[in-house]
Order: C-alpha cells, then structure tokens, then sequence
C-alpha cells in the first residue's frame, strides 16, 4: 500500500509545474537587466503587466533564419533601456 501511495505521489508530482516568476524589466534597473542578458545569453523577461519577452546577448542565441532586432525596454530608471537584441524572422523573398 505504501508503495502504491509512493509511486502515485511521484507520478502526480512529475505531472505538475511549479510557477515561475520572471524577472520585469519596469521594477529594476537598466543595468541589471543588461546583466542578466550579458551572462545567460538568452533570457525571458516580463516588460509590463502580463506582457514578456526574449532577449539575447548575440546572433548565436537565435534561430538560423533571425537576425538581431535591438531591444529597448522600460526600466525603473529609463524609459529606454537598451538591454540587447530580440530575434527577428528574415524575409529571405521579396514581393514584386
């Protein structure tokens, strides 16, 4: 009976996720939110209310069809924080 008990207990603790709080660039500095980007190479950061996104340090961080996009957020001490790049789709054809 324990161990019926035991494996229903991993098996459901597997299946659930915990929430997890990101980091919003409005209530830090600018500087920590450079930080951030510069050391993990690609965060995701919320940037107001519900919204977020994901930034990066440098191209490598990006699918091979994006290019850099550069990122400017709103920080608790800047209306325009410049925190890195986003990654940005390439059109690879061109209408006539």
């Amino acid at each position: 009976m324990k161990a019926l008990v035991l494996t229903l207990a991993i098996l459901f603790g597997a299946g659930t996720a915990d929430a997890q709080t990101r980091p919003s660039t409005v209530s830090r500095p600018c500087a920590a939110s450079q930080r951030d980007v510069q050391a993990n190479g690609a965060i995701v950061l919320g940037t107001g209310g519900y919204t977020f996104d994901r930034f990066v340090r440098d191209r490598s961080f990006c699918q091979i069809d994006e290019g850099l996009d550069p990122a400017f957020v709103v920080s608790r001490d800047s209306q325009s924080c410049f925190i890195g790049y986003r990654c940005k789709t390439q059109s690879r054809w061109f209408d006539d």
